[in-house]
């Protein structure tokens, strides 16, 4: 099963993109499903804040919802009030499976950070990451993650730190 896993195509995509830009993280595919920070914290025995998710929400537009990343840790959950005070919008929109797959190319469970079929209108990063040497992040599948850093994540994505949660 992990070698059907490794060569699912989303996790192709996801293995390329991490060439591209360096890392030297393999991908590992997890007998049990990582789709919650605490399945993939118990599948790699390690401490549930290590993973990053990739949480998606839209911001609202004239025509459109854009797509928001926030790459967050499995430790507490994004304060979407605080973080829309932040962007310095009303409120952030809830993103549903279709909003999530048209803008990431991932379904929910799955969704990396890096290798999406359009690019975040904003990428942000949790600075509660940066308590970590090593984090986890998905790698297109339920069952595929990577190591990564903090500093790697903002290298590869372009994204802002900010305090997302408590």
């Amino acid at each position: 099963m992990s070698e059907a896993i490794l060569q699912h195509a989303a996790v192709a995509k996801v293995c390329a993109e991490l060439r591209f830009h360096g890392v030297t993280g393999e991908v590992t595919a997890l007998s049990d499903s990582a789709r919650t920070a605490l399945e993939a914290a118990a599948g790699l025995g390690i401490e549930v804040g290590q993973i990053a998710s990739s949480i998606v929400f839209g911001i609202p537009d004239d025509q459109e919802p854009k797509a928001l990343l926030v790459i967050t840790s499995g430790r507490h959950r994004v304060d979407t009030t605080l973080v829309a005070k932040n962007l310095g919008i009303e409120k952030l929109i809830r993103a549903d499976a279709d909003f999530v797959r048209k803008w990431s190319g991932f379904a929910i469970g799955g969704v990396s950070p890096l290798g999406w079929t359009s690019k975040p209108e904003i990428t942000l990063i949790d600075e509660a990451l940066n308590d970590y040497e090593v984090v986890w992040a998905a790698a297109g599948h339920p069952h595929a993650v990577y190591p990564t850093s903090f500093s790697e994540l903002i290298k590869c994505t372009n994204a802002k730190p900010m305090v997302v949660g408590d």
